[in-house]
């Protein structure tokens, strides 16, 4: 088993909110479990939920991969994501970016040096009426 007692205890919970022939319904919170404990979506982590929540390892990792909340790779301690999208970039998002990269010496998709802080651009975080929107760490 690849995560802790206590992130499996908490799967199940997530489980137990859904009939028992649906614990498909559980992937999201499955893999935000595992991303919070380990910091990424590996391969490992997609069989290890797969395997967890009776699933085909395909199955999880569409949903991994899917959605840009999940980290693909490893990722500093904190991720600032920025949205790109035209209501944002409107209300000089693209500025808010490139301060933030030109301060942090890296591009999207880069970490610091120290390992402390990954930039990401996303499309759209869905609050366009508080546009510019940044978010840390997926909250």
């Amino acid at each position: 088993m690849l995560l802790s007692k206590k992130a499996y205890q908490r799967i199940d919970h997530e489980i137990s909110k859904f009939p028992t022939n649906k614990k498909r319904s559980a992937v999201i919170a499955s893999l935000a479990i595992a991303q919070e404990e380990v910091g990424w979506i590996s391969i490992e982590v997609i069989r290890d939920v797969a395997r967890y929540l009776e699933l085909l390892p395909i199955e999880v990792q569409e949903v991994a991969t899917f959605y840009n909340m999940f980290n693909k790779r490893p990722v500093g301690k904190y991720k600032i994501s920025i949205c790109t999208g035209l209501p944002c970039s409107l209300q000089k998002g693209n500025r808010v970016a490139t301060y933030l990269k030109k301060k942090l010496h890296i591009e999207y998709g880069e970490t610091t040096i120290d390992g402390l802080f990954t930039v990401v651009e996303n499309e759209c975080m869905g609050a366009c009426g508080d546009a510019p929107v940044l978010i840390l760490n997926n909250k």
